[in-house]
């Protein structure tokens, strides 16, 4: 391993506190959120059990803290109450605050109103 890297191996954790470990080179049983997300799993409330580290120049490392996938539960599924929720709130978040129309997209946070209303000028010349 390269001195570079080398820095970031530390699997007794008695470095940086947790067991380290160089970008792509964790060992197998561990995953980041990402990756249990894609097993259809979550931490479920373990603790964080290793950290890859990735050195970066001008700037501190990247961090991608691991979980232990034994510890995974699966994901919680749905319900129709959820569903429903989520329904709510994109529409509040497509739905214009001037006009109270739906945009048909997400209304831009910088413009606070759908394109339509932020830049009426430009509208009626087209």
């Amino acid at each position: 391993m390269s001195g570079v890297y080398g820095k970031c191996y530390d699997p007794s954790g008695a470095r940086h506190g947790i067991p380290t470990f160089p970008w792509r080179y964790a060992p197998d049983g561990y995953a980041t959120r990402r990756q249990l997300r894609a097993r259809g799993l979550r931490p479920g409330g373990q603790p964080i059990a290793a950290q890859l580290l990735r050195p970066r120049y001008r700037r501190g490392p990247l961090v991608a803290y691991l979980y232990r996938l034994d510890c995974a539960k699966p994901v919680r599924p749905m319900t129709p109450g959820r569903w429903a929720a989520l329904a709510k709130a994109n529409r509040a978040r497509r739905t214009c605050p001037a006009c109270r129309l739906d945009a048909g997209y997400v209304i831009p946070t910088s413009l606070g109103m759908c394109v339509p209303c932020a830049y009426p000028e430009e509208q009626r010349a087209v």
